[in-house]
């Protein structure tokens, strides 16, 4: 097995990680919005599994995509390649800056409030909308990781 292909294999696998949570958050805050009694607890693992394992996955998945650049003599100017790298940008600013607060935001707010406030309610609609728009650029980042096109 050469190094290229074991650094493919932890990226794909890393790959799995990050989208598998982050595409199971939904199924978890629908599961609340039945049982409201649980959203504190069900925003609170969100926030865990973002943190200790989606966001550190998403670290991990730059470093051995750079590195598989490298070893595979990859540009990183290809299409496919600077438009992930572009769209990363915009998706680390997005769950930095928006999504991640957001979620601080709803616990503080649950905790002080409970699920039934407009406050909440508020946050738990944008937190959504954020998930969707932040699933769909990691979705395209996917799709240009498999397809690999080129604009000639």
């Amino acid at each position: 097995m050469t190094l290229y292909v074991l650094l493919k294999y932890v990226h794909v696998l890393l790959a799995i990680v990050a989208i598998g949570f982050n595409a199971s958050y939904g199924v978890w805050l629908s599961r609340a919005g039945a049982e409201p009694g649980y959203s504190l607890h069900v925003v609170r693992t969100i926030k865990f599994l973002d943190d200790r394992f989606a966001n550190p996955a998403y670290g991990l998945l730059l470093i051995t995509g750079v590195a598989l650049a490298f070893i595979g003599n990859i540009p990183l100017t290809s299409f496919w390649t600077a438009s992930a790298l572009v769209l990363y940008v915009l998706l680390l600013i997005g769950a930095a800056g928006f999504y991640s607060p957001t979620l601080r935001r709803q616990i503080a707010v649950l905790e002080s409030s409970g699920p039934t406030s407009d406050e909440y309610q508020r946050l738990s609609r944008r937190g959504t909308m954020l998930g969707i728009l932040l699933l769909l650029v990691v979705l395209i980042i996917e799709l240009l990781m498999v397809s690999k096109p080129s604009l000639y």
